[in-house]
């Protein structure tokens, strides 16, 4: 990264986020020779809380914080590309600097089975949210933007789906996701699904609106089965005998299920406008042990 920088000679501080690691920083990160890297920061956190949460915390301590030009949200475990902020920088100083930036996935490393995972994931949530999803982390925040980014109760679930959410403008520029450095995600499967309906729970309420229509389709549905099958007994000899009374008496159970189950939705997206437990703006230094400067050494 420090190579990238130098060469466009641009100059950027680096804040490092320890959401509760084991693993102490490397003893030769305040004593390297930077060019382009003019102090680098650890914020600490007081216990682990999944790299979204980690997010949330330091956009609100920058936006609180630090003064800056824009902020680069990016993983430190190689996959995402040096050249790529460099991209996502010169992109931003291009445009008009009022929209997120976000690096759009063109190309995934990973195996079969978590590619078609993937796409399942991709194809659940434009399901229920009617919303695309290709992309992660990797974004720029002009500050202007870092005060409506930190009232975004949102992002305390998911960075991206939060921001989307909050309808803050947002572009896209084209990236390939590169390898680790070292390692392997210690993500298993089941965080991963977590995560992803992390994601999706961004939209509960649209997706409360689509289930409760879908609800009351299905009591309709049942309401008609149960005229038909009263006109059929009542006007005509080709019922079976007990035939009608099944079919009355299963559309009446799937009648009752659904009006329960709508008022379920209603009034869980009720609930759900009006629940706004974590604000990162307000709430963020609760999580915050200490902020450490590892370069230039004191």
């Amino acid at each position: 990264l420090d190579e990238e920088l130098s060469r466009k000679d641009l100059e950027v501080e680096i804040l490092l986020i320890d959401d509760g690691s084991t693993i102490k920083a490397p003893s030769h990160l305040g004593s390297a020779g930077y060019k382009g890297i003019a102090k680098i920061e650890i914020l600490r956190l007081r216990r682990n809380l999944g790299h979204q949460r980690a997010i949330a915390i330091a956009v609100a301590h920058i936006e609180d914080q630090v003064p800056c030009e824009a902020v680069v949200v990016m993983d430190a475990d190689g996959e995402d590309k040096p050249e790529d902020a460099i991209r996502l920088i010169e992109e931003y100083r291009r445009g008009d600097r009022e929209s997120v930036i976000f690096a759009q996935r063109k190309k995934r490393p990973e195996n079969l089975l978590f590619r078609v995972s993937y796409l399942i994931y991709r194809w659940l949530y434009k399901a229920l949210t009617g919303h695309e999803i290709r992309i992660g982390n990797f974004s720029i925040i002009p500050h202007q933007l870092l005060t409506r980014i930190v009232v975004v109760s949102e992002i305390w679930n998911h960075y991206s789906s939060g921001i989307l959410k909050a309808r803050i403008p947002h572009q896209y520029i084209p990236t390939d996701r590169s390898n680790r450095l070292a390692g392997s995600s210690r993500m298993n499967y089941v965080q991963l699904v977590v995560h992803g309906l992390s994601a999706i729970s961004i939209y509960g309420d649209v997706i409360g609106v689509r289930a409760l229509m879908a609800t009351l389709m299905l009591a309709l549905i049942s309401v008609v089965l149960i005229i038909i099958a009263i006109v059929v007994r009542s006007t005509t000899d080709l019922a079976i005998p007990g035939w009608a009374t099944y079919v009355i008496g299963l559309s009446f159970i799937i009648l009752l299920q659904s009006v329960t189950i709508s008022f379920s939705f209603v009034f869980l997206i009720l609930n759900g406008r009006n629940n706004y437990s974590f604000l990162p703006q307000r709430d963020y230094q609760y999580f915050i042990l200490d902020v450490r400067r590892v370069f230039p050494e004191k």
